[in-house]
């Protein structure tokens, strides 16, 4: 036997998925040569050595393969044993090989002969982790594990293994290292810190989740604290209690935060309660339900001759459609809402079970699934709650269901100017500031009463995410009764991440309703309150110290009134079109379940998709079981990508990443990092704690502007026509790129790939390249004009000076009128504007993407509005006719026939 190796530690990092992975392939790669006898030197033995120090640091927190495989490996390959340690590798169960769960794609061109495609295996049972939380000695540990696989039965739906880890902090460390956890057993005899040497990253992200007067509390408060914070990190976690005695005297005082409470003896109860759990969470109601009718016979004499097929499978010139879609999805098709079906506008089975099981999934009080879009879903919203005349504020930028919605509902529209991104031509995001300013306005207008509510878009397109709490806390100060909807589009996948769910809607009511029923907070509001209002008369004292503090609401008068919409297909599982609306509202079933249900069948199809409702079921499912591992991942994947970005010489010379420094100002950020996730999850958290505004990690602008292309031409010419990558937004200068949770390690890298290749190409162009528009030297891309910011709407559709909102339904209504429109050349308006003419838009004019208005209906087109528009290089724009204009209202005057002649005149 060889001297064993010098003993490497290295700090169990705070992200682990990838570097544990590829440690374990590398590990597989290196005993190889070491086996073949043809490298020994000291090089690879070092490389293994600091191999298995990183498993060593981050494998005591899986149950499989574990700390004793990499015990036994070590110890083989101390005794110079390589060919045994390749085959102990090679028995191990659940390696995490770092080309696991990619898929193969075949290449362009390439066909598949079906017939020698061998039939896929039956699947195996899902497999989950458990850790029990307790200090117990290595031989318990074992004991304990035996006892837990000798419950398992051949009829049992899932598999699981059991680890076993000493302590609170280790608990927490493996709760948030190991995705396959899915439940979690809290025993008295835990420790409170961590003898494994931990990150130091790791180390402050745990400092925030650990009450520093833990250490001399008594067990049962330890206990407690536990399980909040692991229910505080992954929600969706199962959370059991084992306690040695007096279970009874604990159970009603304990069920809150417990899943169920068992003795030590009851092993077999807490089998099937782990089994019974994720069954749980494993449920789809309506998807199963479709199933379940697609295996029975019927004869179909109603509406849909597709459905089971019937229209297909007989017809020698459609059976194409068949063979390329499959049966299953003919013989689920289907108009019934009987036989285990439901009816989405009426639900009272399976589609009313899916829909709970998605309000607990995303912390809301109830949820309602959407068949054609969150652009529906935003207009189910508005109409339920808002009437005409009730004033609405809402970030100009947002996407434009939410403006046609305000003319459906009639309501005055509020506009609010995200802050300006002039270098790279778009928005950011509202500051709180803006909002609290025009709330304080209208109250000294003596409007307040009338503004009904808040609407913005978190995350916006590109990734600008507010602090979701602290805007509804601030604004609730002003005005207690207001209702807020966040437009959640692109935000979904964040319930799934500890940090990223706080500012999500949903999580951020919840949040204040908590606060609410506090003590303190109420004596903190009174402290306030008595600083912000006049000690003789009551009356609010002046609007700047209003301005300068960090309101907070008078919780007995603040109503909680909160949505979120989110498109499911966007960021998360479902087919295209699948949506949801979130609803945390107090009131609602005082004040909006009767308009709520009537603006719900207003918009909703009365044949709504099966196939769509089925896919929101099962992408609830995913992110119950797996959110919290695929979240974690794609945002992992877009942080290796702009290292690639910023390390390799020739893609920075051409490229850059934009940083949160870029894309948010100094004066809504707290912290230093300019990209958080990259330097740490406890910099991540700490950012998402104290910055008015962050950054989503898993979108990345990319700066193009030293290409010397413009970025229409770079999404459509260089990435999609080129080499297949698709992306969906641009600016004159910027690319979006977007990772989400079936991006993989390699689309990341063909993404690298790709972008050297095109850097390799503006560094030696071949004589037939394109010819881009200024040499790659330069630094002075052609300039972009100033983003022009929400101008005003003409007098006739305003209520008076003091306040800004205008009536778009009248204004777009107006239009309907025969001769009250006409239509300009961007020229003649230009003309007009110049000779100081006001010119009125007469509809909305949409870029897209990404999808919100330029102008709309009632709006005073100005110089600043004429130029951007000009200078746009996006291809599709809504409302804007390239043959005859600008489409505008006759009034004034000067647009009568002969207006337009004269303008025509000056304009040529």
């Amino acid at each position: 036997m060889s001297n064993p190796s010098p003993s490497l530690k290295i700090g169990t990092p705070s992200r682990a998925w990838r570097s544990r992975a590829d440690a374990w392939e590398f590990l597989g790669y290196a005993l190889r040569q070491l086996a073949s006898a043809r490298h020994r030197e000291s090089g690879l033995l070092s490389q293994i050595d600091r191999t298995l120090a990183l498993l060593m640091s981050v494998e005591p927190y899986w149950a499989e393969p574990g700390v004793g495989a990499v015990v036994q490996l070590r110890q083989l390959i101390d005794d110079g044993e390589p060919q045994a340690a390749l085959q102990l590798l090679g028995g191990l169960s659940n390696l995490p090989l770092a080309s696991a769960g990619e898929t193969v794609a075949v290449p362009r061109g390439e066909v598949v002969d079906e017939e020698v495609v061998d039939q896929p295996e039956p699947a195996e049972r899902p497999r989950f982790e458990v850790v029990v939380v307790d200090a117990v000695d290595p031989d318990e540990a074992e004991a304990l594990k035996n006892t837990m696989a000798a419950q398992r039965r051949p009829s049992d739906a899932f598999t699981y293994t059991v680890n076993v880890v000493p302590s609170y902090e280790d608990a927490l460390v493996a709760v948030m290292l190991n995705p396959a956890i899915q439940s979690v057993v809290l025993r008295p005899g835990f420790a409170l810190r961590s003898s494994h040497l931990l990150g130091s990253d790791l180390r402050r992200f745990l400092a925030r989740h650990t009450p520093a007067d833990l250490q001399d509390s008594r067990p049962i408060r330890r206990i407690l604290g536990l399980a909040d914070a692991i229910s505080g990190l992954r929600p969706e976690l199962d959370v059991y209690l084992v306690a040695g005695v007096s279970i009874e005297s604990l159970a009603g005082s304990l069920t809150r935060k417990f899943r169920r409470i068992f003795r030590r003896q009851d092993h077999l109860d807490l089998h099937l309660s782990l089994l019974s759990g994720v069954a749980e969470r494993y449920e789809t109601p309506f998807f199963t339900a479709l199933q379940e009718y697609s295996r029975r016979p019927a004869s179909v004499f109603h509406a849909l001759p597709i459905s089971r097929g019937a229209s297909v499978g007989s017809s020698p010139w459609i059976r194409d459609m068949a063979d390329f879609y499959g049966t299953n999805l003919l013989l689920a098709e289907t108009s019934a809402t009987s036989g285990g079906l439901d009816s989405l506008l009426d639900p009272h089975g399976s589609i009313k079970r899916a829909q709970e099981l998605a309000a607990r999934a995303f912390g809301a009080q109830r949820t309602y699934f959407v068949t054609n879009g969150t652009s529906t879903a935003n207009k189910i919203v508005h109409q339920s709650l808002l009437a005409p005349g009730d004033v609405v504020l809402v970030d100009r930028n947002c996407h434009k269901s939410h403006h046609y919605a305000f003319v459906l509902a009639g309501a005055r529209v509020s506009y609010l100017d995200a802050y300006p991104l002039d270098k790279y031509a778009f928005y950011g995001a509202v500051p709180l500031a803006s909002l609290k300013r025009r709330l304080l306005e209208y109250r000294r207008a003596g409007r307040l009463h009338e503004v009904k509510m808040v609407t913005l878009t978190n995350c916006t397109f590109d990734g600008v995410v507010y602090d979701v709490e602290r805007v509804m806390e601030e604004c609730l100060a002003i005005k207690p009764d207001l209702v807020f909807l966040w437009d959640e589009a692109w935000f979904a996948f964040a319930r799934s991440h500890p940090v990223y769910r706080r500012r999500t809607g949903m999580a951020a009511a919840a949040a204040l309703e908590a606060s609410f029923h506090s003590p303190a907070y109420a004596a903190r509001y009174a402290e306030q309150a008595a600083a912000l209002h006049d000690p003789i008369t009551g009356e609010p004292v002046d609007e700047d110290a209003w301005l300068n503090t960090r309101l907070i609401p008078d919780p007995a008068k603040a109503r909680i009134r909160v949505y979120a919409t989110q498109s499911t297909h966007k960021t998360l599982t479902s087919l295209r079109q699948g949506s949801m609306i979130h609803v945390f509202d107090q009131d609602f079933a005082a004040s909006n379940q009767e308009s709520f249900r009537e603006a719900y069948m207003t918009h909703t199809s009365t044949s709504p998709n099966y196939q769509i409702l089925a896919s929101l079921d099962i992408g609830r499912r995913q992110v119950e079981l797996e959110g919290f591992g695929l979240v974690q991942r794609q945002s992992d994947l877009a942080v290796s990508v702009a290292q690639a970005v910023a390390r390799h010489p020739l893609l920075k010379k051409y490229f850059r990443v934009l940083t949160s420094r870029d894309l948010i100002g100094s004066i809504y950020r707290e912290t230093g990092s300019s990209m958080p996730l990259r330097d740490g999850l406890a910099e991540l958290e700490d950012a998402w704690q104290r910055d008015e505004f962050v950054i989503d990690p898993s979108r990345l602008t990319l700066d193009i502007s030293k290409t010397g292309i413009d970025g229409d031409t770079f999404r459509h010419s260089y990435l999609m026509d080129d080499h297949g990558i698709q992306v969906n937004k641009t600016s004159r200068n910027t690319v979006l790129f977007m990772t989400n949770i079936g991006t993989s390690r390699s689309s990341v890298a063909y993404l690298i790939e790709v972008l050297v290749k095109l850097a390799e190409s503006f560094e030696n162009p071949h004589p037939a390249a394109r010819q881009r528009t200024l040499p790659a030297s330069s630094d002075a891309p052609r300039p972009t004009p100033p983003l022009p910011d929400f101008s005003t709407f003409a007098a006739r559709f305003r209520v008076d000076d003091a306040c800004e909102d205008g009536d778009i339904r009248a204004a777009y209504f107006e239009s309907y009128k025969p001769d009250s429109t006409v239509y300009l050349s961007a020229a003649e308006v230009a003309a007009a504007v110049a000779t100081g003419q006001e010119v009125v838009s007469a509809g909305f004019v949409t870029p897209y993407p990404p999808g919100f208005p330029i102008l709309v209906p009632g709006q005073v087109i100005t110089r600043q509005t004429l130029e951007f528009m000009d200078a746009l290089d996006t291809r599709e724009i809504h409302g804007f006719d390239h043959d005859r204009g600008y489409r505008v209202f006759v009034e004034p005057v000067s647009f009568s026939a002969a207006g337009v002649a004269a303008v025509a005149a000056v304009a040529s």
